[in-house]
């Protein structure tokens, strides 16, 4: 078996093996490609591994190089993230695919990302050891689904108590939810957005990412984007991708001083979505044995724990301790972010 690896693929057949494959996902589509070349300081890497005999894809690698800003900041902040990727064919010619494919991805980084993280959306134990060959050391990253093919009425009794009682209160204050009407509306989602991150401290991408997501994905169904309002006012927003039934909550933002606005918006979607899509991904919820201020607040939501972890690998250890210096410094001098 002889197997090519390209940076040129066939729209129609990379995002047909994408649909067709137990594990595709939104995160590997052409759809993703084009909205992160169309994002400020972003960079994709599209490579797939084909057999020359038929000319058919076995294995699918979208990853993307992200930077904080341009010139040196970017140069000593620059990752790559290869999100629910990659995705192959799992038999012995799928693995010597994909270990070809991650072999020629390296070559092809050639010193622009310090290092590469391979975020798991499903369970990858079969790929464990090929990745740990390649020097992809796993760590453990917890995650909760909620399971949507169910009436919203199964749905409540298994959230807390507490956060029952949040979204009732949130109900009683006022607090409304609703779609963007339109593409203006996608910078109130982006401020409150950008807020919340300023005030846990994080690096958030350019709105020019949630613009082109709304470009590529909105006419494709692929994407939602939702406002809380109280009062008149923007007090919330969160954006979801949807994809074979996989609902993914992707960003979300609330007023710090407001109230019940997350439980307001993450219930209306689970009622929006109950019976109509299969899982919703609550998008992460952090190491098992390290503090992570959201993972109380998605866990009471009763969906169930999954650890599908994560693999790194570091291309530039000298850099990556720079990275984490800074990032430390950033959390702790609370710095704006660079444009």
């Amino acid at each position: 078996m002889m197997i090519e690896i390209r940076d040129s693929i066939d729209r129609e057949k990379w995002d047909d093996f994408v649909f067709n494959h137990p594990k595709g996902n939104i995160f590997q589509t052409s759809y993703m490609a084009e909205v992160y070349s169309s994002t400020k300081n972003y960079e994709p890497i599209s490579l797939a591994a084909v057999e020359s005999e038929n000319d058919e894809i076995v294995a699918v690698l979208q990853a993307v190089i992200v930077r904080d800003a341009a010139g040196l900041i970017g140069s000593i902040s620059s990752r790559s993230i290869i999100n629910g990727g990659p995705i192959f064919v799992e038999d012995k010619k799928g693995f010597e695919a994909v270990t070809k494919l991650l072999n020629y991805y390296e070559q092809l980084l050639h010193n622009r990302a310090i290092y590469t993280q391979v975020r798991n959306i499903w369970d990858m134990e079969s790929s464990r050891n090929t990745l740990e060959t390649l020097g992809y050391q796993y760590e453990p990253h917890l995650n909760y689904l909620i399971d949507l093919d169910r009436p919203s009425e199964e749905m409540w009794k298994n959230i807390h108590k507490a956060r029952r009682k949040g979204i009732n209160r949130a109900e009683k204050i006022g607090i409304g939810v609703r779609k963007i009407e339109n593409r203006n509306e996608i910078k109130d989602c982006y401020r409150l957005i950008e807020e919340t991150y300023k005030n846990v401290r994080l690096p958030l991408a350019d709105i020019s990412l949630l613009e082109s997501a709304y470009e590529k994905f909105f006419d494709a169904g692929f994407i939602d984007f939702y406002l809380a309002i109280l009062d008149g006012e923007v007090v919330g927003s969160r954006v979801v991708l949807k994809y074979k039934g996989m609902v993914h909550d992707w960003y979300a933002g609330s007023k710090q001083d407001i109230n019940y606005v997350n439980e307001a918006v993450v219930w209306h979607m689970l009622c929006e979505y109950a019976e109509k899509e299969k899982v919703f991904d609550f998008g992460g919820a952090g190491h098992p044995d390290k503090p992570y201020g959201v993972r109380e607040f998605k866990k009471r939501f009763g969906g169930e724990e999954v650890n599908y972890g994560r693999y790194e690998k570091v291309h530039d250890r000298g850099k990556k301790e720079i990275l984490n210096i800074g990032f430390k410094a950033y959390k702790k001098l609370n710095l704006s972010r660079v444009l």
